[in-house]
């Protein structure tokens, strides 16, 4: 064998062996890392914890080898985790812009995966004592800047960085600003248990909290509070409660999208969970839950048979 053929032979096998030795991490993780088994850090919206830890729930039991380890924190905190190797996915109320996917995908070297799997609304809930219990909207804008004409203090889940903040903000205030009286409270449970104990306040939480009658805990809240009726957005002279028929139909005026983000380079576990999301089984769990599955369409046709 000439000089010539045996540095070819070696030119050869360094094509092949050192490309192999750079994708070993990520041929480990493949095999690691699977929607059947593995474990993954992901971090969710704190307004939607009852509905996600439902869908986690069932789909560690179906795949025992699985682990979803859930972090619930504000929306901006869930953001941020974008930027985090270790989050594999997180779920908010909004996608990410141009400028936060150009960002991942010049520093991490992946292109972000989003999906809109569900909507949910935001319920107003006031003391039970409160024998007013119907809003205009304008009347809410007035509450939450603090013009109203009767006392009626605003209480979140936090008074900024949430989710429920920003599309009280985004969507209801626009231009105008908070009243500095606003309260927060450490998480939705704890603003209802504000408003119950105290009359001249009014809280804003996700309807996932507050929505499911089927839901013993959730049912033990509406003893505590009583849910406001808005005025609707296309019924005229009506006013309706965040029910799935007002969700689905916009009737009601505060609904919002659930949104999952996903940052994997391979077809891991945090793919298999979206899947599952936006799959029947997720869908379901999310219809059972009285939010609006947002991928599959559960509602009963009548249907013409056929002599």
């Amino acid at each position: 064998m000439t000089h010539r053929d045996i540095s070819s032979v070696l030119l050869a096998f360094l094509l092949v062996w050192f490309p192999g030795c750079q994708s070993y991490k990520d041929q480990k993780d493949k095999l690691l890392d699977t929607p059947e088994r593995g474990t993954i850090n992901i971090s969710a919206d704190e307004s939607f914890k009852p509905i996600i830890d439902e869908q986690v729930k069932v789909y560690e039991s179906n795949r025992p080898g699985t682990k979803i380890l859930v972090q619930y924190k504000p929306e901006a905190e869930c953001l941020k985790d974008l930027l985090v190797d270790s989050i594999r996915m997180i779920i908010v109320t909004r996608s990410f812009s141009e400028a936060e996917k150009n960002f991942i995908v010049d520093s991490m070297k992946i292109s972000p995966q989003r999906m809109v799997v569900a909507r949910d609304a935001v319920a107003v809930v006031v003391n039970p004592l409160d024998e007013d219990s119907l809003f205009t909207m304008e009347e809410i804008k007035e509450i939450l800047t603090g013009k109203f004409g009767k006392k009626l203090i605003p209480v979140f889940d936090g008074v900024k960085a949430t989710s429920t903040v920003r599309f009280i903000v985004d969507s209801v205030l626009k231009n105008d600003s908070l009243t500095p009286n606003a309260m927060a409270a450490r998480s939705s449970e704890g603003v209802i248990d504000y408003v119950a104990n105290n009359p001249q306040t009014i809280g804003f939480i996700g309807v996932s909290w507050i929505g499911n009658k089927n839901d013993s805990m959730q049912l033990s809240f509406l003893k505590k509070v009583k849910l406001a009726h808005l005025e609707s957005t296309n019924l005229p002279d009506k006013y309706v409660i965040p029910v799935q028929a007002n969700i689905s139909l916009r009737r009601y005026p505060m609904v919002r999208d659930l949104v999952y983000i996903l940052k994997e380079k391979h077809v891991g576990l945090g793919k298999g969970f979206a899947d599952f999301m936006t799959g029947d089984r997720g869908q379901l769990i999310f219809e059972k839950a009285y939010l609006i599955p947002a991928q599959k369409d559960f509602r009963i046709r009548p249907v013409r048979l056929r002599e």
